[in-house]
């Protein structure tokens, strides 16, 4: 009987091993740009990831600039902006069109306090490219991107000041 309780058991397992894995939950793509990155959308868009948040509070605006440095982060120079309240957990994933394929910056603002400004105390920061920052904006060839034709993806890794610097927050 032991023998066949073993035999039936490891059967057990070797079935439970080749079955299909549940695949993991991908976050929703937010913004109200979002069927312009499904499957088979026309037009160019940018299916951004934003990822190393400190905390829920606030919202999240993401908002892209051209490649020129008369317009490089210049107050309401930006093309095209997505805001939204911060999801209850894990990175944002967020759909933003674009024009054209051309170089653009990106940039992921966490508005801690909702009040549509930066604070440095409080807020985080991130650009495309993820460059490493100072107290100072970083130089506009360190933060573009090219968008190429049809769905682009990046990555932004958001930044908060900790003491005299600002970084990531799993960094150290």
């Amino acid at each position: 009987m032991a023998k066949s309780f073993n035999r039936s058991g490891i059967a057990a397992a070797l079935l439970a091993l080749a079955a299909p894995l549940p695949a993991l939950a991908q976050p929703a793509v937010l913004g109200t740009d979002a069927a312009a990155c499904a499957p088979g959308a026309a037009g160019h868009a940018v299916l951004v990831t934003v990822h190393g948040f400190k905390d829920r509070d606030g919202r999240l605006r993401l908002q892209y600039y051209p490649d020129t440095k008369d317009n490089y982060l210049g107050s309401g120079q930006y093309i095209r902006r997505q805001e939204m309240q911060m999801t209850p957990e894990g990175d944002m994933v967020v759909c933003i069109t674009v024009p054209a394929p051309a170089h653009y910056v990106m940039v992921a603002l966490h508005d801690r306090n909702s009040d549509g400004k930066l604070s440095v105390w409080s807020d985080g920061i991130g650009f495309s490219n993820n460059p490493r920052l100072a107290l100072a904006k970083p130089a506009l060839e360190k933060t573009r991107f090219e968008a190429k034709p049809g769905l682009t993806r990046i990555t932004i890794v958001m930044n908060y000041r900790r003491g005299l610097s600002v970084r990531p927050l799993d960094s150290k």
